[in-house]
């Protein structure tokens, strides 16, 4: 079986090779932006499930700016995770932010400008879930860069008692893989994978996480992440 490893290089090689990613550079290391991530973030806006939905949790990397953006301009709430989740999420309510303002407002280096960072117990129920993704399979299994965030996101959210919800992922065309991704009992999966060229439901057949497998966190992730902690100390489970 091909590795996580390996599918992230392929596909970081070939988007690069075939000029399909956009800055930032270089697109390896990181969730790459690609050509066509507005069409990918058109498409999601016509689902019913995004139209429903009132907050939205999205991951702060470059391609998925222009859902982020959108998602302001609807007038939804936003929620972005900070970096290595140091400080739990940001908020940005749309009327936080003056007309026209709402792409700058997304943007990772202005953010904090329109949001508020948000305590775990303020976080709102959150409607639908986009996870940053190297490579998605038609199945629903992903590949990100390679540090676990955003299944520790979801996990955390679960872990607060948030229902379960939809997952989607925006990646070009060509981040898609037939590989036969290996699966940890922690990944997450999508549902939903939308590309430049169309939106694709996966049905994916794997349950996702419920809640932080808290015999898997290290004392050095606890302390990298206070979150973590916090989290441990709301839900008042026990740490083994």
């Amino acid at each position: 079986m091909v590795s996580k490893r390996e599918i992230r290089e392929y596909i970081w090689t070939l988007l690069e090779e075939q000029k399909l990613g956009r800055f930032p550079f270089p697109l390896k290391n990181r969730i790459p932006n690609f050509k066509g991530a507005e069409k990918a973030a058109h498409f999601v806006t016509m689902m019913p499930e995004y139209k429903k939905a009132n907050i939205i949790k999205v991951n702060p990397d470059s391609p998925q700016l222009p859902i982020r953006a959108q998602i302001l301009r609807d007038g939804k709430t936003l929620l972005v995770p900070t970096p290595r989740l140091k400080a739990g999420f940001i908020m940005i309510k749309p009327e936080w932010v003056p007309e026209g303002e709402e792409r700058k407002a997304a943007s990772l280096s202005h953010i904090k400008s329109y949001g508020k960072e948000v305590k775990l117990t303020e976080i709102p129920t959150i409607d639908l879930f986009f996870a940053g993704s190297v490579a998605l399979h038609h199945d629903g299994r992903r590949v990100g860069k390679g540090e676990g965030y955003a299944d520790r996101e979801y996990a955390i959210i679960m872990e607060l008692g948030n229902p379960l919800i939809p997952v989607i992922g925006t990646i070009h065309s060509a981040q898609l893989t037939t590989a036969d991704i290996p699966r940890d009992r922690y990944d997450l999966t999508v549902d939903w994978i939308a590309t430049e060229k169309e939106l694709i439901k996966t049905d994916t057949p794997y349950p996702k996480p419920e809640g932080i497998q808290w015999e898997l966190v290290t004392e050095n992730e606890l302390e990298e992440m206070p979150i973590l902690k916090e989290i441990r100390g709301l839900t008042k489970k026990n740490y083994q």
